[in-house]
């Protein structure tokens, strides 16, 4: 008889890797059901989820990548062998050697996404190995949040929403419902319905917006405008929490002088909203005992006004006193585990690798000298920020790199769990840089257009097959996760065996004592006082964070304050100033609104029928998530096309209607969508991001179909915002025009073999 046992695990579909139980017969899962005794389990999230069911068939998926494989042919065509993961692996190490040898280790870079990933193994690896080029998207994805709380605060904020204390949430450039659609979003939806205020900012009538108090459809690249319109009628009405300002907050003075001509007739004609509702919201969000506030990447994406409109939505919440208060937001403990920067070993890495940083001189917030100068005003309050994240590299500078050797030649790559010909900026040219590389390295679950041209495609655990340790970045006291449920099948590795193995290689012995990813988790968790199995039989450590610990006595009595340089938040930087930026947050107005209009993208020529609008990009829509789960037959079934999103007024000007194809275009280049129709600006289009057929070849020149709706064709990952180096995948000037030729992905609306109906397989 088969041997049949439930074990925990999580699944790892999405960032909340919700526990669940797997049942395994003879080492093969056959089946899996929630588990209701660990953490994050919520039976509506579980029950609305459509992606947990995937696991078990994913495990033995025909698409999988299951054994090393090695390029045989011209790079793209599509032609491997299977080889031994030693073969591959004492190769690639061999090949990384000699380029680092003739040109430097800074000649490695590294692309790495999530969430099916451990980020500290390739980080770990990368500052071992002596190159500083890891390729991230942090600069337009909560590096700019964490360095503008960093700023103010001397520490990041995460929203603290608490029915009953809680009396105004403002969600801004988020959309939960399809972002997210798991436990916030259903937090977010009781806070709503038990009678909180709700605010939401976004161009679009969301469904968070549908169910908001105020509902402020800003036009894309004002943000900035107006977070500051709003502080002019807090401080301007005096609703601010004065002994807070009086006792906490330096610059105040300062702020309100430059936020005075912001009065909501001169903001509303800037943002295209009401006057009065800019009122409303300002009032709502000062009016309670504790307001939070959540922002998303609509902001994160707004090229050059990101660190103005963090500064300033870091201002609304220390003037109104919602810092570090229960119901509004709080600052994070630092974590009593092993930091994110320790299981880097970011501080091993040799001087050497700092100086050969790409964007020292781009970017000099984002740079070894700005994570520096933040870390030793941290640290007096004993937080370390994590170091990866906040020093990675500009992509704009990496490709660069490769494509004409300047400073230096970038001619290796490793990417890991992302798959950039579709998620970076300008398509065309990451085609171009990754084509022209020595070496390219890419840990895949399947064949996807990046791995197509690669030398090596390396077969990586997914979820089951690896346990999961999340610790939010490193700049909280807060890890969840659990086991694994099998070990990996096939000859599929766990990232962290990857790393190790090309360590131990390369002479990094000393650097990887755990012979296993578990034990090198459990080694995280010493500190903590909790072994690996204690972890597991919950998901969860947090220790809930004390509030207002601004007000805790230091060690010399007197209250410990803010790790900042004045010890209090600063509304008026200190700090900024010293890499370029203002003291202030300041007006700034990008896109087709801006300073020179549609030149401050580039110029966009019209053609017949086509109509200017502000493009917006990365809309996400469930069950999908980025790039991923587009091989999942029903869900294409229940979302079978991309889409350019307008509203009715825009679309009746078009002469089109849902389902017609369009193509929108830009300085960068087209793509062609499908036309929805939804309320919203009447001067904004909103493109889904991220799609392509798995079905199809993966390999030149098809890719997977990946040309015909890529959003990336639109955009540009050319550094706008000068201190972090956030570039714009939002308010592009484009134009948008009927289409006269048939998109492929309208034979796929149109067949009705299987009824539209959400499915959860």
């Amino acid at each position: 008889m088969s041997a049949v046992e439930e074990r925990p695990s999580n699944c790892q579909y999405c960032g909340y890797d919700c526990a669940v139980i797997a049942t395994v017969e003879d080492g093969r899962v056959t089946g899996l059901r929630p588990d209701p005794a660990r953490y994050p389990y919520g039976s509506q999230v579980m029950a609305a989820c459509r992606r947990w069911p995937m696991n078990v068939a994913a495990l033995d998926a025909p698409d999988r990548v299951n054994w090393p494989l090695r390029r045989v042919g011209e790079r793209g065509s599509g032609k491997w062998e299977r080889v031994s993961w030693e073969v591959a692996l004492d190769d690639i190490a061999e090949r990384l050697a000699a380029l680092a040898a003739e040109s430097g280790p800074e000649t490695l870079a590294s692309a790495i996404g999530g969430p099916h990933a451990s980020f500290w193994p390739l980080h770990r690896f990368m500052n071992l190995f002596g190159s500083p080029n890891n390729m991230g998207i942090g600069q337009i994805c909560w590096n700019p949040r964490v360095w503008m709380d960093m700023a103010t605060f001397g520490w990041s904020v995460e929203a603290d929403i608490v029915p009953g204390l809680t009396e105004c949430l403002v969600l801004w450039g988020t959309n939960p419902a399809q972002s997210d659609n798991s436990a916030f979003w259903q937090h977010i939806r009781a806070y709503a319905a038990g009678g909180g205020a709700l605010v939401v900012v976004d161009p679009r009538r969301t469904e968070a917006a549908a169910i908001a108090d105020v509902w402020l459809p800003v036009r894309p690249g004002t943000d900035a405008v107006l977070a500051l319109g709003l502080l002019n009628v807090i401080i301007g009405e005096e609703l601010y929490d004065a002994s807070f300002v009086d006792a906490w907050c330096s610059g105040f003075d300062e702020l309100a002088r430059a936020v005075a001509p912001l009065a909501p007739e001169a903001v509303a004609v800037t943002c295209g909203v009401s006057a009065d509702d800019i009122r409303r919201a300002a009032r709502l969000f000062s009016g309670g005992r504790a307001s939070a506030l959540v922002s998303g990447r609509g902001i994160d994406q707004i090229g050059a006004a990101v660190a103005p409109t963090h500064r300033a939505l870091c201002c609304l919440r220390a003037i109104t006193g919602n810092v570090d208060k229960p119901g509004a937001c709080v600052l994070a403990e630092a974590p009593d585990f092993v930091s994110e920067l320790a299981m880097e070993m970011s501080d091993a890495m040799p001087a050497s690798c700092r100086a050969a940083a790409l964007s020292s001189y781009r970017t000099p917030l984002q740079s070894y000298a700005g994570y520096d100068a933040l870390r030793a005003l941290t640290e007096r309050l004993g937080r370390t920020p994590p170091m990866r994240y906040l020093t990675s590299a500009h992509p704009d500078l990496v490709l660069r790199a490769m494509e004409e050797g300047r400073p230096y030649p970038i001619r290796a790559l490793v990417v890991q769990a992302t798959n950039p010909l579709l998620t970076y900026g300008d398509t065309a040219r990451v085609q171009r840089a990754l084509a022209a590389l020595d070496l390219l390295v890419v840990l895949e679950y399947r064949m996807t257009p990046t791995a197509a041209l690669a030398d090596y495609v390396l077969p990586a655990a997914g979820a089951l097959e690896r346990p999961v340790l999340q610790v939010h970045g490193g700049v909280a006291n807060a890890a969840y996760g659990g086991p694994a449920a099998v070990a990996p099948l096939y000859e599929r590795k766990r990232d962290y065996d990857v790393f190790r193995d090309l360590g131990l290689r390369l002479g990094q012995e000393d650097a990887w004592p755990e012979e296993t990813l578990e034990e090198a988790f459990a080694a995280s968790l010493a500190p903590t006082g909790l072994s690996w199995d204690e972890f597991c039989a919950t998901g969860l450590y947090w220790p809930a964070p004390t509030p207002r610990k601004h007000e805790l006595p230091g060690a010399d009595g007197a209250p410990r304050g803010f790790a900042t340089t004045t010890g209090k938040i600063e509304l008026a930087s200190e700090f900024l100033p010293r890499f370029g930026g203002s003291r202030v947050p300041e007006p700034i107005v990008v896109g087709a609104s801006g300073p020179g209009g549609h030149a401050a993208f580039g110029e966009v020529a019209p053609w017949d029928g086509g109509l200017p609008l502000t493009l917006i990009t990365g809309a996400r829509r469930q069950p999908y998530n980025g790039s991923m789960y587009f091989e999942n037959p029903r869900f294409r079934k229940a979302c079978p096309a991309p889409q350019a999103t307008v509203s009715p007024a825009t679309a009746a000007v078009l002469g089109l209607g849902v389902g017609d194809p369009v193509e929108v275009r830009t300085a960068v280049g087209t793509a062609r969508f499908l036309l929805e129709v939804a309320p919203m600006r009447d001067d904004v289009v909103s493109v889904d991001y991220g799609w392509w057929r798995p079905e199809e070849d993966a390999s030149a020149p098809h890719f997977g179909a990946m040309d015909e709706s890529n959003a990336n064709h639109l955009t540009s990952c050319t550094a706008e915002e000068p201190l972090i180096g956030t570039w714009r995948y939002n308010a592009i000037p484009c134009h948008i025009a009927p289409f006269a030729g048939r998109l492929s992905w309208q034979d796929d609306r149109e067949d009705t073999t299987i009824p539209r109906k959400d499915e959860t397989a």
